[in-house]
């Protein structure tokens, strides 16, 4: 995700000419080893970071950047990054390189070997690299100009393209270790610590550890097909994937987390627990919900309508396709049409399936005059769009081609924007909590430099004005993304944490001066003047099947009671309680419990082990003697039990906890 830098505690540090940062450092007895430990130094009048071996040539004031910051990671994935090359190079020689940037939570390179690799491979790559970081070998900057570059690389013609690129090609290579729009090149040589020879090099800008043996943990992941620089015109690459941390117990804490989100993976648990699936015949990133998934999906959608109106929101309703024009209208078709599905001619005119709802809520607004007195006027709706996802980014529900937005608009005076915006974060930030995702922070997308972006430097600095003071109201932390805001203006974003510490970009609040332009939205002012009203894109589930993956990954499939596609089963010790429990069951259903008898021949210990696979909150048990009394044995989600509970008691406790909307469940000691 992108972040601020992370402030150092550090005190500023003052390296003489012609002193290393390294010597700068010892002497002023800070740490060099350990999370805490430098691995590179920011220049503070430039806020670049540069080698511990740098040596400047006036006297400059440097801070530390520690190994367990963001920056020191990124330094140290880079790091094993080029360990990894060498590695390749050394066990496959003839392989040509690509590029090996440092990404979240880890890092990759990309070759071209003569075969692709495989798992053993891998694991010899990483022994490889083990004997390279134990060996302490030195990495070493130094400058070279564009034709030696080319000289020393001759055999590496993807570098020698990443060298062309230097000249200010916008296309660069996505994640090149390469500075390009005409910076300096360098070189990082790898060189053997006992005689001082270089042993391996690499094109890179740096800057990189002091020594291989630097890096304090690492491993491979995987590796996957890639096209050079991301274009299916190129030639596919190897992409071997790895992760590297400030300690041996980061590394470990990160591999559980990741065994831990395998075991929680939305896409297997649809499966196992009947949700939903992607079937071939409709499409990659094209989802069905099954009966158990649909419940949830309706429980998802019957709350956030409630809340909407709740709220103030008018329900509309538009078409999935609609003419071109509408779109290029909205400026949308120039800057999303690559990600839209192609186009159908019909009736002599060109149609689309729409990817976002705002173009026509306009027309909405402008099918008649509006007034000053309607203002806030708000519409929702459940809008259904399509987005033609690459192949390789759709992943189960969180990246899909078809997805439907809780999608809303509010048009409001430029007065009344502020106001606006807070009703929105306080809405959106309750329904996270109302679902269970309270741990979150906002992100503030802002303009950059990009000539995407439309609307005068004046309308954007008040846009952004107003979202980031309606943030800051909320107490949260709040992180900058520069160049992340949609075409049209900057959003706010909540970055919300699930229980295993993942973040995950949910609801979303833009400030648009630029479609009420376009579409020549007005209203009547109380002066009589027509003015043009500000218009608030937001929507709180995102997309509510995003919304669905993730709330499965969250709980582990484990949906709250509230929730739960199945809330209550019955479960007879022989065949004649079978009609006991059914009338249980009728008595939950009058309640609006979804209960199921199980029925079937299995033996109870089975029925058993099938509804605690099955996630199912509340199990209830009923034998001879239980019949007699009137009783059942109140089962929990998590094992433990209470015997003889009366049917009016267990049939009220699930009503009242389904009813509260409680996010945890109880237990057999809390019930008593």
């Amino acid at each position: 995700m992108p972040s601020a830098p992370e402030p150092s505690s550090a005190a500023p540090v003052r390296v003489p000419a012609g002193t290393t940062a390294l010597q700068a450092l010892k002497d002023a007895g800070l740490p060099l080893k350990g999370p805490d430990g430098a691995v590179v130094v920011r220049e503070l009048a430039t806020g670049d970071l540069k080698d511990l071996a740098w040596t400047p040539d006036a006297d400059t004031d440097v801070e530390l950047v520690p190994a367990a910051s963001a920056e020191g990671r990124a330094v140290i994935r880079h790091s094993a990054a080029h360990v990894l090359a060498q590695a390749v190079q050394e066990l496959f020689p003839g392989t040509r390189l690509g590029i090996g940037p440092p990404v979240e939570n880890g890092f990759y390179y990309d070759f071209d070997p003569e075969r692709p690799f495989t798992p053993e491979d891998l694991v010899a790559l990483e022994k490889k690299m083990t004997e390279i970081v134990r060996a302490g070998q030195h990495f070493r900057r130094r400058e070279i100009d564009d034709d030696a570059a080319r000289a020393e690389l001759a055999h590496e013609p993807y570098k020698l393209e990443l060298i062309g690129l230097k000249g200010g090609a916008a296309d660069a290579a996505e994640g090149a270790d390469v500075e390009v729009g005409g910076a300096q090149l360098t070189m990082y040589d790898n060189v053997d610590a006992r005689t001082g020879d270089p042993v391996w090099t690499d094109l890179c800008r740096g800057p990189h550890l002091p020594r291989t043996s630097n890096i304090p943990a690492f491993a491979l992941t995987r590796s996957a097909a890639a096209y050079w620089r991301g274009s299916e015109k190129n030639p596919q690459l190897q992409r071997v994937y790895g992760t590297a941390w400030e300690s041996k117990d980061a590394l470990k804490a990160y591999q559980e987390q990741q065994a831990e989100a395998e075991r929680r993976d939305h896409r297997k648990l649809g499966s196992e627990l009947d949700l939903f699936s992607f079937p071939d015949e409709i499409g990659s990133g094209l989802v069905v919900f099954h009966p158990k998934g649909g419940v949830v999906k309706r429980e998802m959608e019957d709350y956030v309508r409630r809340r909407h109106i709740e709220e103030g929101f008018d329900y509309v309703g538009t078409p999935h396709i609609s003419k071109a024009q509408l779109f290029e209208t909205s400026g949308h078709l120039p800057y999303y049409a690559d990600t839209m599905f192609p186009p159908m001619e019909l009736e002599n005119a060109e149609y689309y399936l729409k990817a976002m709802n705002c173009p026509m809520h306009n027309l909405i607004f402008r099918s008649r005059g509006r007034s000053y007195r309607e203002l806030p006027l708000r519409f929702f709706e459940f809008g259904s769009v399509y987005r033609y996802e690459k192949s390789g980014v759709v992943h189960g529900l969180t990246r899909v081609r078809g997805l439907t937005q809780d999608d809303s608009h509010s048009y409001v005076t430029p007065e009344q924007a502020p106001g606006e915006i807070r009703h929105l974060l306080a809405f959106v930030l309750g329904l996270l909590r109302d679902f269970g995702l309270d741990d979150y922070y906002l992100e503030l997308s802002t303009r950059g430099e990009s000539e995407k972006f439309i609307g005068s430097d004046e309308e954007w600095a008040l846009a952004t004005q107003v979202l980031e003071e309606a943030a800051r109201e909320t107490g949260l932390e709040l992180v900058a993304d520069p160049g992340g805001a949609a075409f049209y203006g900057p959003k706010i974003s909540v970055q919300a944490r699930d229980a295993i510490g993942r973040t995950w970009q949910m609801s979303t609040i833009q400030y648009d001066f630029n479609q009420p332009a376009r579409f020549g939205l007005e209203f009547s002012a109380a002066d009589g003047t027509r003015q043009q009203p500000v218009m608030i894109h937001s929507a709180k589930f995102g997309s509510l099947e995003r919304f669905f993956g993730v709330l499965t990954e969250h709980y582990a499939g484990a949906f709250p009671a509230w929730l739960a596609p199945v809330q209550v089963v019955g479960i007879p010790i022989t065949d004649e309680q079978v009609p006991y429990l059914t009338d249980v069951a009728l008595q939950l259903r009058a309640k609006g419990i979804r209960v199921e008898v199980d029925d079937s021949d299995d033996r109870m210990q089975k029925k058993i082990r099938t509804a605690s696979k099955q996630k199912v909150p509340f199990v209830l048990i009923a034998g001879a003697t239980d019949a007699e009394a009137g009783a059942v044995s109140f089962r929990y989600r998590d094992g433990s039990q209470r015997n003889g509970v009366p049917v009016a008691e267990a049939v009220e406790q699930v009503a009242a906890w389904v009813a509260a909307r409680h996010n945890t469940d109880p237990t057999a000691e809390q019930a008593q």
